[in-house]
């Protein structure tokens, strides 16, 4: 079987990959003892001798971690935002143009940050197709449920004593340097990040991530827009879908509990609303990093996923 080692399983991307995986027939979990958990040359060890390695660790930790690799074999996929950028790294999102054969042959694969995913999945083919041009200024609006943030977030939420501010949405990122801003203009081409506002709300998971376009923005019409999608789109997790609402909403939990990704576009020649939505503990984290694991290992790369 396939030794696979999560280093920082006790996080909440970590632990829903080992949930995910230890069901796994052809697979064998490697989970190191307590005492040595921590251990650098204990984590050395495991991660030179395991075909793959999850890294489930802060920015830092994974930088660490991954600078513990010397086996030219092992693969590392990291969940940090620490090498989503950085040379030598593979973005793990298959469903981008040529892609999916890099990430065939990776050894360091970086997954995307979540609300990356949403925006690139609707941004990137669009730059492809030259229907924006590299020097448009997006804006980028994308609400989040609470288990995005992590488990110290989710005790929030979950508390008898929740604050009663967390009952609405709350915005944040404020500053505008979110840390998934350099990755969303990067992978897309672009020379200006998009002016970004996520929210999180009182649900514990699903996302919607919308780009707003005009006139301004580019000379392309909504049905010009649906047809790029559609040819772009033709395998993997990422889909077109024709534009339908829930009686005139459109729910940021529908794809709660899965691990597929769905883009439509709405709106009008005059105002264009590009829209995907996801689970952000699925495609926007332990189910990409499951997908990119098994286009590694040469298997389906929908095993184990729910789409």
């Amino acid at each position: 079987m396939t030794k696979v080692f999560i280093d920082g399983s006790a996080g909440t991307t970590g632990l829903r990959i080992r949930e995910r995986l230890s069901g796994r027939k052809d697979l064998e979990l490697i989970v190191l003892p307590e005492e040595t958990r921590k251990d650098p040359a204990a984590r050395a060890d495991v991660l030179n001798s395991a075909a793959v390695s999850f890294l489930c660790l802060p920015d830092a930790a994974a930088i660490e971690a991954a600078s513990f690799v010397t086996d030219p074999d092992a693969v590392i996929i990291d969940t940090s935002t620490a090498h989503r950028v950085a040379e030598g790294w593979t973005y793990g999102m298959p469903e981008l143009a040529g892609q999916r054969e890099k990430l065939k042959a990776a050894k360091r694969i970086a997954n995307p940050g979540c609300h990356a995913t949403g925006f690139i999945s609707l941004v990137a083919p669009l730059a492809a197709a030259g229907i924006i041009g590299r020097d448009v200024r997006l804006s980028c609006f994308s609400l989040t449920g609470y288990s995005g943030g992590g488990k110290r977030m989710i005790a929030e939420y979950e508390s008898p004593d929740m604050d009663p501010l967390y009952q609405a949405p709350r915005q944040y990122g404020l500053g505008q340097a979110h840390k998934h801003l350099p990755e969303m203009a990067k992978v897309c081409g672009l020379d200006h990040a998009p002016v970004f506002c996520p929210i999180v709300a009182p649900y514990y998971a699903g996302m919607e991530v919308t780009v707003p376009l005009t006139p301004a923005d580019t000379s392309a019409s909504v049905e010009e827009i649906k047809e790029v999608y559609k040819a772009y789109y033709q395998g993997g997790l990422i889909r077109f879908a024709e534009g339908t609402d829930e009686g005139g909403f459109l729910s940021a939990s529908a794809f709660a509990g899965r691990d597929d990704l769905e883009v439509s576009v709405f709106g009008n020649e005059e105002r264009i609303l590009l829209v995907s939505r996801f689970d952000n503990l699925g495609k926007g984290a332990s189910g990409a990093a499951i997908q990119n694991m098994n286009l590694v290992l040469g298997l389906d790369e929908d095993t184990g996923l729910i789409k």
